[in-house]
């Protein structure tokens, strides 16, 4: 059972039609939403990946943004890491997306500057739908062109480092308005520093974690960001929260 426990007036429980309505996104002409599960102690990785900190309402909530989304967006660290092969619908997700109006498969977006992505990663290879490779013009021709030929989109995106306000526009110019940005730590950080989230989804898993793990945005150089608070929802152990970049 899930209970919104903020904002004071509205607690409630929730049901799936209401996390659905929580969770969609609005109807505007770009909507970045960034995702994270962390440790009560802020890790977001066990062992390097974010798999073991989630927990069962988490996994409904992140299914919702990329269910509802026009396009997942990921650093390339995190999609070699976390050995992602993109998104491919269930039943649930099929009918949620044809309610919505949106195409049966959300491609992936993956940000890189190079080696950071092979060729032959499973987000290129395995995708059910062509990736989009954000890149720029650092990233050697011969390995674009490998980009390419293993089936993706590749936009080159600036020349020393990719200009991420040039990459979301390529994005939206391709329909893709809904944006659910899925990691990791540094690509939000870049994200947060142009000025591009407008939304961040935080699930507090019930954990101890301790050690050397990074916390959710890594690198950047801006002021601290302060955030509105949307909902916060429980299910007794995690706290679901959504914060609003105004």
């Amino acid at each position: 059972m899930i209970r919104q426990i903020w904002p004071p007036e509205q607690t409630r429980e929730i049901g799936p039609d209401d996390l659905e309505a929580l969770y969609r996104f609005p109807d505007v002409a770009k909507w970045l939403v960034v995702n994270f599960v962390s440790s009560t102690d802020g890790a977001i990785t066990v062992g390097g990946r974010s798999q073991p900190l989630s927990t069962a309402p988490d996994r409904v909530v992140f299914k919702l943004g990329s269910d509802l989304a026009d396009v997942v967006l990921l650093g390339a660290g995190t999609a070699v890491i976390e050995e992602f092969d993109g998104v491919h619908p269930d039943p649930e997700t099929a009918d949620r997306r044809r309610r919505h109006g949106l195409r049966p498969i959300p491609p992936i977006a993956v940000v890189t500057t190079g080696s950071s992505l092979p060729p032959d990663a499973p987000v290129l290879t395995r995708a059910a739908v062509p990736t989009i490779v954000l890149t720029c013009e650092r990233a050697p021709v011969d390995l674009r062109d490998a980009w390419a030929a293993a089936g993706a989109d590749v936009v080159v995106a600036g020349e020393d480092a990719v200009a991420l306000d040039v990459a979301v526009a390529a994005l939206t110019e391709r329909g893709h308005r809904r944006i659910d940005c899925e990691g990791g730590p540094r690509l939000f950080a870049s994200l947060a520093e142009a000025g591009l989230v407008d939304e961040f989804r935080l699930t507090v898993a019930p954990y101890l974690v301790a050690g050397t793990a990074d916390r959710a945005a890594v690198g950047g150089a801006f002021d601290p960001l302060e955030l509105e608070l949307a909902t916060v929802l429980t299910d007794g152990a995690s706290l679901l929260t959504r914060y609003l970049v105004p």
